[in-house]
């Protein structure tokens, strides 16, 4: 069996070619060849003997990465003509054989992925996610990556998640991020459409197909989805735009897919409260998304149902008429009374909860709540009326807050 020094040797030579194109071309000093080779030297030496660890391959990895950098600016700045495939190569080696021997390093496999991304090797990135995922198939993590990576291929980003879920189904950040995941797909179809003034229309809200399946394994989602119309090569000019009218009556666009992400969770987790709070602010972030307001009704219904008089429940309910909503928009001061009409409901069914002593009481966490939500208007350019109704709303559930 060939020793260290002699595998390590093996590995030098075969930089001996690309090394003397670095000399011919003048791409590198002689000085700076001789560096690079008993740097190379020193790598292969600590990676073949025994005890080499992760990091001695990661800190190769990156030292060919920085010399390949630097190589291109030298050939840009010189006008010389050269391959690029070489240290591309040459770098994509030594990840691979650092994968080979430290498969269980998850750091090693992402420093292989992000250099194939930059690269653009789609190719590459996708056996290298295979390899990954059929070593480490419980780490939802992996899961994640890869299927934001292909956020662009959402037919293959699904099927990263919903297999995902075979594996990590006790991961409630999986379910969280699959769901984000939709949001923002809905987000960027929805932003199309207003682009091409296609959201003026009304959608029928009935057209919205029920997401429950039999197979407990796999999320049954709606039959119609924006890669149905618009699949194979991307339609230009009236073809994509005919195809965006038909996405907006589409179950979609109505945030099908989200309920039915989030019905599916409640159903594995047996209606948890927390997570179900976790889907709550995930779609109260996309404000640009039509179906936002029926997908946070639907939650909410659910979270009324499985924790009633939760501070967490109550506060989002609270919340919901104006999310959404831009607060210099006319129709944001109406909404804000529903909101301190919900606030003052709220307050009434928390006074029929009693608590042991020494324990936080729900209506102090819930006024504490309220008054942080509306500090936050403090910095946004409201109605006057409507800031004085804030102050004087902080002062009363601060006086509230302060007699528990």
């Amino acid at each position: 069996m060939a020793g260290a020094s002699d595998k390590a040797r093996f590995f030098q030579e075969q930089s001996v070619p690309e090394l003397q194109e670095f000399a011919r071309k003048k791409t590198f000093s002689k000085e700076e060849i001789a560096s690079i080779a008993r740097k190379r030297s020193d790598f292969e030496h600590i990676i073949n003997a025994r005890g080499s660890k992760p990091q001695d391959y990661a800190r190769y990895a990156e030292y060919e990465m920085n010399l390949e950098s630097l190589r291109r600016k030298r050939v840009t700045r010189l006008g010389v003509k050269t391959s690029n495939h070489t240290g591309q190569r040459r770098i994509f080696f030594v990840l691979d054989r650092a994968t080979k021997k430290f498969p269980g390093d998850v750091g090693l496999w992402m420093q292989y992925i992000t250099f194939a991304q930059k690269q653009g090797s789609n190719q590459k990135v996708s056996q290298i996610l295979t390899s990954v995922l059929r070593l480490h198939p419980t780490k939802p993590e992996l899961w994640i990556y890869a299927a934001t990576m292909r956020d662009a291929d959402m037919t293959e980003a699904r099927s990263y998640m919903q297999r995902g879920l075979r594996f990590c189904g006790s991961s409630e950040k999986l379910w969280i991020e699959y769901a984000r995941l939709e949001m923002i797909h809905v987000s960027k179809i929805a932003g199309r459409r207003r682009i091409l003034g296609l959201d003026g229309g009304k959608v029928d809200k009935k057209s919205r197909q029920d997401a429950e399946g039999d197979d407990e394994d796999m999320i049954t989602l709606p039959a119609i989805t924006a890669e149905n119309i618009m699949s194979g090569q991307r339609p230009r000019g009236g073809a994509e735009q005919e195809a965006l009218v038909k996405l907006g009556t589409s179950p979609a666009l109505l945030g099908a897919i989200p309920m039915a992400i989030f019905d599916a969770a409640m159903k594995h987790f047996k209606e948890g409260n927390e997570l179900c709070q976790q889907f709550f602010d995930v779609v109260a972030e996309f404000h640009e998304v039509p179906c936002q307001k029926s997908i946070l009704s639907h939650m909410m219904d659910t979270l009324r149902t499985i924790a009633p008089k939760s501070p967490g429940t109550l506060i989002r309910w609270i919340q919901q008429p104006v999310i959404g909503t831009d607060v210099k928009s006319p129709e944001f001061p109406a909404l804000f009374v529903d909101c301190l009409d919900r606030m003052k409901r709220s307050f009434e069914i928390l006074t029929t909860i009693s608590t042991p002593p020494k324990t936080a009481r729900p209506m102090s966490i819930l006024g504490q709540q309220v008054i942080a939500w509306m500090l936050t208007y403090q910095k946004e350019d409201i109605d006057a009326d409507v800031r004085k109704v804030i102050r004087i709303t902080i002062r009363k559930v601060e006086s509230i807050s302060g007699r528990l």
